[in-house]
């Protein structure tokens, strides 16, 4: 089976950097074991439970994500909320089961507050040394048409590619190829023999080429629908999840245990949410929906109902901030994502999957079928309770953000396997213990619809 992982090029630093840390906080934790001491730790679960800790919350905050991901936050504003969030939970957690000290005031001056602040320096000093000496300040050389230029010319990528035409790149010598990263040409361009090569030979001395379809998911880890062409569609690799492969066969079992397992854990979860709903105004628990699936074939799809019984007497439209129509009960519902558990009920059935393209209402995807091009490639796959979408774009409301999320959709398409469902996995955790996601962006004039009630 072929595992791709375009995305795994940008996240090998921050990678490195959680493997830094795991080296960092047990040396720090038996340097000042050994200074108090006068000997190494001996086994026992203190150091790796900490360790688990540190790199949990690291990951929570955003140390190990990308800067688009964490919303540029300062490295140094993160680290000292990790290194006060590690003290509060040894504190509360017992320092004598940690450090071997207990929890009093000489305690966190002689051990804890040491073995933080060297574990926090030496994961600050390394994550920054990792993060520069990764960086390239070069720009990339995006050869495209132009109706993919006006497509390419609002990518937010720092530092922002250079875009240029077939006849500038013709003009252009082999020494100012070599100012550029990297080279990145559309499939729908007809190099002359000349120039190719040219660029054959200036990328045997180390210049990476590649498709703008290659770029888009190697630098942004989606592909806008517009710089697919059908030859890529059809003769293009990847494209693995289809049945009667081996991926195909795997996903499918782990989705029927991975979801048997979590309904019947979250079973008690389920009972007290529903008789909360039922509580509350004495209306259905469950809401239904037809919902668009595998191919097109329509489904339906049940959640936890989160907004009140009359909520589209006046038409179906798309949630908005601040709505309305949301229950305070369904307020929670949401940002917590217990809603959306029944549809684990819809994986055993085999309409859905547990990661995949977000199932929408069949009759909003002939409009978005008109307005983005490729819309109906996402039905390739099984809809998902969670996808590549919904773990890297904020929840959206209008037909851009559709042309936004299927663009990711198409990335996981081409790209889908056991490697990439297992990062939305642990990226779909730590946003809903964050609570983020599960809201809408702010009321735009093309909000027209609603996915869900």
């Amino acid at each position: 089976m072929q595992l791709r992982a375009p995305w795994l090029q940008e996240r090998l630093p921050l990678m490195a950097s959680a493997g830094w840390d795991a080296l960092v906080v047990p040396l720090s934790y038996g340097l000042v074991y050994q200074w108090h001491h006068g000997n190494w730790p001996q086994g026992g679960l203190a150091m790796p439970s900490y360790l688990v800790l540190w790199l949990a919350l690291s990951y929570l905050i955003g140390r190990y994500s990308k800067p688009s991901e964490r919303k540029q936050r300062r490295p140094n504003r993160v680290l000292l909320l990790l290194l006060l969030t590690g003290l509060l939970l040894t504190t509360v957690l017992g320092g004598s089961w940690l450090l071997g000290l207990p929890v009093t005031v000489t305690g966190l001056r002689s051990q804890q507050l040491p073995f933080l602040l060297l574990a926090g320096l030496g994961s600050w000093a390394g994550q920054r040394l990792l993060l520069l000496r990764a960086a390239d300040h070069r720009c990339w050389l995006l050869v495209a048409s132009e109706t993919e230029q006006a497509v390419l010319i609002n990518l937010r990528r720092t530092p922002q590619p250079t875009l240029w035409s077939l006849e500038q790149l013709e003009q252009c010598s082999a020494e100012a190829l070599g100012s550029f990263q990297g080279v990145a040409l559309s499939e729908r361009l007809a190099l002359s023999l000349e120039k190719l090569s040219g660029l054959m030979l200036a990328r045997s001395q180390g210049l990476p080429c590649t498709t703008l379809v290659g770029w888009c998911e190697e630098q942004l880890q989606r592909v806008p629908p517009e710089l697919f062409c059908h030859e890529t569609l059809l003769l293009g690799e990847g494209f693995q999840l289809q049945p009667g492969r081996f991926s195909w066969r795997l996903k499918r079992s782990a989705d029927v245990v991975a979801a048997g397992s979590l309904l019947l854990l979250s079973a008690p979860l389920l009972l007290l949410a529903a008789l909360l709903i039922k509580l509350q105004d004495g209306g259905p628990v469950l809401y239904h929906q037809v919902r668009s699936g595998l191919y097109g074939q329509a489904f339906t799809l049940a959640k936890l109902r989160s907004m009140r019984v009359d909520a589209e007497q006046a038409g179906a439209r798309w949630a908005s901030r601040g709505d309305g129509r949301i229950t305070p009960l369904g307020h929670w519902l949401r940002r917590t994502r217990i809603d959306e558990l029944p549809q684990l009920w819809a994986v055993l059935r085999g309409d859905m999957s547990l990661i995949g393209p977000r199932p929408e209402r069949p009759e909003f995807e002939d409009e978005l079928e008109r307005a983005i091009p490729h819309y109906r490639l996402r039905h390739w796959l099984r809809p998902g309770l969670s996808g590549w979408a919904q773990v890297c774009h904020p929840y959206g409301a209008s037909v851009e953000d559709a042309r936004e999320k299927l663009s990711y959709d198409l990335y996981y398409l081409r790209n889908g396997n056991p490697l990439l469902d297992g990062l939305i996995l642990i990226k779909t955790i730590r946003l809903v213990l964050l609570a983020r996601g599960a809201l809408p962006l702010d009321p735009s004039p093309q909000l027209c619809h609603t996915s869900q009630p």
